[in-house]
């Protein structure tokens, strides 16, 4: 089992500090993730800057939530599953559509299911997309800026998912009780 270090204020680089300071303010935390990258500041400004964009694309809450959990699932992340579970809690998203994301079952909303296949799809095949995933994507009721804004989830994913994967980071105590296991 790997481990890297997670960094409070005071033992981050000097870059980090002001990152983790901006965690502490928006979360009344900060949560491990932010801590193990805060080894690498511009790693986690980059995550810090990529969720915040992601946040701001066309995606509704349930959208970002299926986008962001379509990944941490097919990656196997062990704590951002948890973390997503209890982010879209705070968003109000509905609990079946969480459930059914960590359970990989097939989401009720039709929209919403091409969104996540279209995720799984975009990962499963590194970006090898047919014109046939886009044509069905696209009759969901999706279009070009989506696809591409699915791309900019996964980046952020893929920082998160790889660390995590890594460092093992613990799940948080504000996420302990979505603990999850593929």
């Amino acid at each position: 089992m790997t481990t890297l270090k997670i960094h409070n204020i005071a033992s981050a680089p000097e870059q980090a500090k002001p990152l983790l300071e901006k965690s502490q303010k928006a979360y009344g935390m900060i949560p491990g993730l932010h801590g193990v990258l805060a080894g690498a500041p511009q790693l986690l400004d980059a995550y810090q800057q990529l969720h915040e964009l992601f946040t701001q694309t066309s995606f509704n809450e349930e959208e970002l939530t299926v986008v962001w959990q379509a990944i941490n699932v097919e990656h196997g992340c062990h704590y951002c599953v948890p973390a997503h579970t209890g982010i879209a809690k705070m968003m109000k998203v509905d609990d079946a559509i969480t459930e059914a994301l960590r359970n990989e079952t097939a989401l009720e909303n039709p929209k919403l299911e091409a969104l996540r296949t279209m995720a799984l799809t975009i990962v499963r095949n590194r970006g090898n997309v047919t014109q046939d995933d886009l044509t069905t994507f696209y009759a969901a009721g999706y279009g070009e800026q989506q696809v591409l804004e699915i791309i900019l989830g996964l980046s952020q994913k893929v920082i998160s998912n790889y660390t995590n994967h890594i460092a093992n980071t613990p799940v948080d105590d504000a996420f302990k009780a979505f603990t999850w296991k593929k």
